[in-house]
């Protein structure tokens, strides 16, 4: 299966993080950063690719907002506390906000439909959603580029001591993700309460 997977990732590794960014994005940029540290991939090609995606993936967001205010109101019934706090966000901050948003967990995909919901200038959402995009997948591919010879290793370490480093990953998933949901729980009421 693995071998499946790595044969798979050589034929058409730029398509799956093309894709991959549309959808998701960090564990992919991992990968791709790897397989760039490997010379599987070319840095700045990887780069550019999954800028791209996220690009593509935003703005997919933006424009679901912008002609789909019926639906995005019906499907987010349950987020408009948080489609709500995007808005005001934007009005307050402006294009930082739009430049930011990747990086906002629990936000990530609000923002850009909440921007859509507006009259904001879809030029302007393009143009630094892209900057955006192409910075985000260069923060996260060049490291992982540089120390890929250290994660490799971590990896090869962990495949082969499986018992301790299962246990492990899962306790830190865990802790994260408390922690990360905590983090946004706390930030938007404190956003709501300040705007």
């Amino acid at each position: 299966m693995e071998e499946l997977f790595l044969s798979l990732m050589r034929e058409y590794g730029y398509v799956i993080l093309f894709l991959w960014s549309i959808l998701e994005g960090e564990s992919g940029l991992v990968m791709a950063g790897l397989f760039t540290h490997t010379g599987d991939m070319n840095l700045l090609t990887a780069i550019v690719v999954a800028g791209l995606g996220g690009f593509a993936g935003d703005q997919l967001y933006f424009y679901i907002g912008r002609f789909n205010k019926a639906y995005v109101h019906r499907k987010l019934k349950h987020q408009r506390r948080k489609l709500a706090l995007a808005h005001l966000l934007l009005k307050r901050h402006g294009w930082p906000i739009i430049f930011m948003q990747r990086y906002l967990y629990g936000l990530r995909t609000v923002i850009p439909i909440s921007i859509g919901l507006t009259g904001y200038s879809a030029k302007k959402f393009a143009l630094i959603n892209l900057c955006s995009a192409l910075c985000w997948s260069s923060i996260i591919i060049i490291p992982v580029w540089y120390f890929g010879d250290e994660i490799l290793g971590v990896i090869k370490y962990a495949r082969a001591h499986w018992y301790f480093a299962l246990p492990f990953i899962a306790t830190l998933l865990g802790v994260a993700y408390y922690y990360i949901n905590a983090l946004t729980d706390k930030t938007l009421k404190t956003k709501a309460h300040r705007i």
